[in-house]
């Protein structure tokens, strides 16, 4: 990896077509720089910033402004935004339900999930900088805007996402699903007499009683509309007194399609609700009757400082914000204007919070439809590998225990490649078994809903070992079900603690204590990822299980830190955050400027989910500038601009988006050619490295690191499912060059575990 020549620094070509915006008005990296005082304000609305094979196939909400020739690394021009740079993640998400390469129900399931990152984003995002608004904050971001113009572009990128994500749908998956897999959505007006009527028997047995259609007059209040619900709303006239009445109808989230008689017919529950409203409303006349959507603020505001009871205080926090201000109405096109206006007047919205959506108001639905089509439209299921020193002999079972394995060297594990559940969980369960083990403490974000890992720690405090369990309770969306979780584990008797006053634990780290002999040893897990067998099938994470002292030590240590108070604790191997992440990355960003200035070569590869923190940043500039060649993969938000002369012209950044996500972190410095090499739970982002408590662990096996060294290689050799980001913004997918291989990352890691499988087949 020391070489310029090394086959893991030749970049693909890029598939664009010149580097320019569409209107010619942005200048290529090349170009001498512009002389203005400040930063032009993005204009407001698409601009074509994705690119596939030289054409543009979807917007981009992140734009390229010029950087004054006398700029300092602090120049607003110089920084991405954070909030554009995310929406511009979720259009590569969109792109895999576009891209022909995705197997069909895969590309519907892709439309799922970036409608609910869209969600998400709105919730956290958008609630967040209407409260800053509120509170009267005017300061601008490190990329020079301020609030409000933030969420005058936030707002124009959500509407022109969430209007693609329908254009998707309808002039693309709908069609294709009915001429290819027979599966048809159809519209509720175009069904025949037979369907109508199969479909109202359907909507009178299992619908219409659990419906409760809620009026609004003098007696009955505007309804609490809960978040992300679907709702009817109805105008209705009195055909006697002449009077005009507003009702809203909840469309139920258990049930979202209706199946015809003719097999893999549908059609979508809040037509069918709309079309039979006459029903619930006898003796009105409808005037109208048009679908909406709500979306509310989940940024809700916390001071654990003062708090005397965390849990309680998440628990209000819970409460508050189902009950929080709504941010977001979005609409279909035929709500006549007056209904608008009294949804906006009851909401308190103002008219730039109203989305017109076109088709589909909610497609969640959609995981339904993708997860019971048939297999060969998905993905070629995939069966994770145990590695080969953990495979036990036959049904006996015979072999040796996970310590014994994890004694003879440190295991590194790597998901969803390899098995999570005959790995990370299986030492967690013979933990939990073993006589021997005396003590278990482990760090829980977020777990899954049947969780074999909960059980085996109940398992292990019911037998008399000591269990110690930091649940954090302040994971966003998460907080109930961990709340829930901590609950069981205190009543088996758990020692259970909820976190760090005003730090929340991102930390991924197991700590098992055993008696062997007349010694006590330890066993840990270090991990990029939640202790989740669920997520573990599609989020790419690595492990490593190991039993040397020296992190035991540490992670004894680190547990002392989490559930007592030693805010100066001090590890020998493990670099935790915050108090020591921040100052180990500077101190060695500055080595590789000391090898280049000593005439050895500088080089970092660095992978993660996001770059946002400024002083990681300006001091990536400055390695830059000294000559270090920076390679970074970034799966989500980047907030630093790279390819810009005087600042950034050796740092390439990518962004691998496909079948899995990239979830893991790993950190290579290529320190003179002794290379250091790190991995753990923290991105670049100011909350890992500041407000969190997150645990990266230095690899000294070998092994390990020959392994880590061809992961990097072939995610920086992709050019199928890589996003090479140019100066301007711009995301451009990659193309093999004239002589050069198709690369596919996720493709070439399973084929490596295919062949290493074989591999150990052949040698039984």
């Amino acid at each position: 990896m020391a070489s310029e020549s090394d086959e893991a620094t030749r970049r693909p070509r890029a598939l664009r077509v010149g580097r320019g915006s569409d209107d010619g008005g942005e200048r290529s990296p090349s170009s001498s720089a512009s002389v203005e005082a400040r930063p032009e304000i993005p204009s407001i609305g698409p601009r074509f910033g994705h690119r596939v094979r030289g054409e543009p196939v979807l917007p981009r909400a992140t734009d390229q402004v010029s950087v004054p020739a006398d700029a300092t690394p602090r120049h607003p021009s110089l920084y991405f935004n954070p909030e554009l740079s995310w929406l511009d993640f979720n259009w590569r998400v969109l792109y895999q339900a576009m891209d022909e390469r995705t197997p069909l129900l895969e590309r519907l399931r892709f439309l799922a999930i970036t409608e609910n990152n869209l969600d998400e984003f709105v919730m956290k995002r958008v609630g967040g900088l209407k409260r800053v608004l509120g509170a009267g904050v005017v300061k601008p971001s490190l990329d020079g805007l301020d609030p409000a113009e933030q969420l005058d572009l936030v707002r124009a990128g959500v509407r022109t996402m969430r209007v693609r994500l329908a254009a998707a749908w309808e002039e693309d998956l709908r069609p294709r699903l009915a001429e290819e897999l027979g599966i048809v959505v159809r519209d509720f007006d175009h069904l025949n007499d037979a369907e109508r009527e199969h479909v109202r028997r359907v909507f009178m047995d299992r619908i219409y009683p659990i419906l409760t259609p809620l009026a609004v007059d003098p007696g009955h209040p505007f309804p609490f509309l809960s978040n992300m619900s679907l709702s009817l709303a109805l105008m209705l006239e009195h055909p006697e007194r002449r009077t005009r009445h507003f009702a809203r109808v909840k469309i139920p989230p258990s049930v979202r399609w209706i199946e015809l008689p003719e097999s893999n017919h549908l059609v979508p529950v809040d037509e069918v609700i709309r079309g039979f409203a006459g029903d619930l409303f006898r003796g009105m006349k409808i005037e109208s009757a048009s679908l909406f959507r709500v979306t509310r603020n989940a940024d809700v505001a916390r001071d654990e400082e003062v708090a005397d009871d965390l849990l309680k205080m998440i628990s209000e926090e819970l409460r508050e914000r189902r009950f929080a201000r709504v941010v977001r109405l979005e609409v279909e096109p035929e709500m006549p204007n007056d209904v608008r206006a009294f949804l906006l007047r009851q909401l308190e919205l103002d008219e730039e919070d109203l989305y017109e959506i076109p088709g589909l108001l909610e497609m969640s639905g959609f995981w339904r439809i993708a997860a019971e089509g048939p297999w060969q439209h998905r993905y070629e299921p995939w069966e994770p590998m145990i590695p080969p020193r953990l495979i036990r002999e036959g049904e006996t079972e015979d072999g040796p225990d996970i310590f014994t394995v994890i004694r003879a060297g440190d295991l590194m594990v790597h998901h969803p490649y390899e098995s999570f559940t005959a790995t990370v969980q299986r030492f967690i369960e013979e933990a939990a078994s073993d006589p021997d083990v005396v003590a278990i403490k482990q760090t829980l974000y977020r777990t899954g809903e049947q969780s074999r890992i909960i059980a085996a720690l109940v398992k292990a405090a019911e037998a008399g070992k000591a269990v110690a369990v930091l649940v954090e309770v302040t994971a966003r969306f998460d907080e109930a079900d961990n709340m829930e979780w901590a609950s069981v584990l205190e009543e088996a008797g758990v020692n259970v603690t909820y976190g760090l006053v005003g730090l929340k634990t991102h930390a991924k780290v197991v700590l098992v204590v055993r008696e062997e002999g007349d010694e006590i040893r330890t066993y840990c897990h270090i991990g990029t990822g939640n202790y989740n067998s669920e997520t573990a099938q599609i989020y790419a994470d690595i492990g490593i299980l190991t039993a040397q002292p020296e992190i035991g030590r540490d992670a004894v240590n680190l547990f002392h830190y989490l559930t007592g108070y030693a805010p100066q604790q001090r590890y020998e191997e493990l670099i935790v955050a915050p108090n020591y992440l921040r100052p180990a990355i500077m101190d060695r960003i500055e080595r590789e400027i000391a090898h280049v200035e000593a005439g050895r070569q500088g080089r970092m590869i660095m992978k993660m989910n996001g770059l946002d923190d400024p002083k990681l940043i300006r001091a990536l500039y400055a390695a830059s500038r000294a000559g270090v060649e920076i390679d970074l993969i970034v799966r989500g938000q980047c907030r630093l601009r790279p390819g810009i002369p005087g600042f950034s012209e050796n740092i390439r950044v990518r962004s691998i988006v496909g079948r899995f996500l990239e979830h893991d972190r790993i950190f290579w410095w290529e320190n003179g050619g002794t290379p250091e090499v790190w991995i753990g739970s923290a991105d670049w982002r100011r909350r890992n490295l500041d407000d969190r408590v997150e645990v990266l662990l230095p690899v000294r096996d070998r092994r390990i690191t020959k392994r880590l060294r061809k992961t990097l290689q072939v995610a920086l050799r992709d050019n199928q499912r890589a996003w090479e980001l140019l100066p301007t913004g711009e995301y451009v997918l990659l193309e093999p060059g004239p002589r050069q291989r198709r690369v596919d990352y996720h493709d070439r890691m399973l084929r490596a575990v295919r062949k290493r499988r074989r591999k150990v087949d052949g040698n039984q």
